[in-house]
């Protein structure tokens, strides 16, 4: 074993931990079995989620055994964690097909092999219970009380919390307690925002097996140097799926954060040794750029592949370098039923180009000259595009300076 846990300090990723001492003799001197909980909200993996595949996979590669702990049990419910109302209740087979596709995107960073990682789904167990029994075992260990003083409950309170919602804790405590019993798992990890969920896991395997070798250790959360969650755009949220946020629009999300975020983001979600991230450390101004080319670059590889992450390296460089237009660069085909009278009008084409969610976001965009087509700005909110102007390689159409999407017809 090496030094795991030093390691994660040094990339900023530990933010809370219930025993220092355990939990790094664990990650440092023994094969440890430790677990992470994800929710099946929603049909892919976002960028919040990566960081947490991140750092299963780093652990992985020292020697752990990871479980990925699908909820297809407790999404059933939803963690009101972070939440100002309740999440939107889910059907049995919404809740099974967004299980399916989170399981294929995870393979794509952790090795599940036998032996070396472990993908579980807590619906095997929780779907099973009966409520009074597990009301007698569980329920009685845990202090209303004290559940209300937890943060996932707090943020609550004031617009209401629902009975089923209250839920929540008991179940995730009772997962740990579960893989406690029947993988030998002594450590659950997971966001900061999971700080409340995690210790009382560990405290209910303490009241109701009288074990004290059960840990927590929570990460930073992924944020910008202002403190806003990151992965979100304009568009929504960052995913993880292709077909939702592509490889392209993924690349460039990274290569366009801030230059104070750079360097941070480089340690918590590269494998990139410190010493080489170090060597980026000095870069400033335009400088930094190299450093947001191989950020994007690095974490693009580790979703997509490559291939992919070669791709939207190349369309990237030539967009920025004011190059022609690039067969890796998103591309929208426009069809004949999309013109009126042989043209669109520019504030149809922003929106058909999904560079805009509306019209009137269209207009304020050209108004604040914010739009150049073809490398000429366009002023005019009245202007519109015959067929030729989208002839040989398409129309080039950049919105602000780093959103760029090609036209074809």
């Amino acid at each position: 074993m090496s030094q795991v846990y030093e390691e994660l300090q040094a990339r900023g990723l530990i933010a809370q931990c219930t025993n220092e001492e355990k939990v790094r003799d664990l990650l440092d001197n023994h094969q440890t079995t430790f677990y992470i909980g994800f929710d099946a909200t929603a049909d892919s993996l976002h960028v919040g989620h990566f960081l947490q595949l991140v750092i299963m996979s780093r652990l992985q590669q020292a020697g752990h055994r990871p479980i990925a702990l699908i909820g297809g049990g407790t999404t059933m419910i939803g963690d009101p964690t972070g939440k100002t109302d309740m999440r939107k209740m889910l059907t049995r087979e919404e809740i099974d097909y967004n299980a399916e596709c989170f399981r294929r995107q995870m393979r794509r960073l952790v090795d599940f092999g036998e032996g070396k990682a472990m993908m579980v789904n807590n619906a095997d167990w929780i779907l099973k219970f009966n409520y009074m029994d597990f009301l007698r075992e569980v329920g009685i260990h845990f202090s209303v009380n004290r559940m209300l003083t937890a943060e996932c409950f707090k943020t609550r309170l004031e617009k209401g919390l629902s009975f089923i919602e209250f839920n929540y804790m008991l179940l995730q405590s009772y997962d740990f307690l579960h893989l406690y019993r029947t993988q030998d798992c002594h450590l659950e990890l997971g966001g900061d925002d999971q700080w409340s969920n995690i210790i009382n896991g560990a405290d209910l395997i303490r009241r109701v097996d009288g074990k004290d070798d059960a840990y927590g250790l929570t990460f930073t959360l992924l944020t910008t140097s202002e403190g806003k969650k990151m992965g979100k755009t304009e568009k929504g949220a960052v995913w993880l799926d292709p077909a939702k946020t592509s490889p392209y629009d993924f690349f460039q999300y990274w290569r366009n954060i801030d230059d104070a975020d750079v360097i941070r983001v480089m340690k918590m979600l590269t494998f990139m040794t410190l010493d080489e991230i170090a060597e980026y450390e000095t870069l400033e101004g335009a400088g930094l750029n190299r450093a947001k080319e191989r950020l994007a670059y690095e974490i693009t590889a580790m979703v997509h592949g490559k291939e992919e992450a070669e791709k939207a390296l190349s369309a990237a460089k030539a967009v920025f370098s004011g190059g022609a237009s690039s067969e890796n660069m998103p591309t929208t085909a426009l069809t004949a039923d999309d013109l009126t009278d042989g043209s669109i009008a520019v504030l149809d084409l922003l929106v058909k180009a999904e560079l805009v969610k509306s019209k009137g976001e269209a207009r304020r965009v050209i108004q604040q000259g914010g739009l150049t087509v073809n490398g000429d700005k366009v002023t005019d909110v009245y202007a519109a595009f015959g067929a030729d102007a989208f002839a040989d390689d398409g129309m080039i159409i950049r919105k602000g300076k780093k959103t760029f999407r090609r036209v074809t017809l």
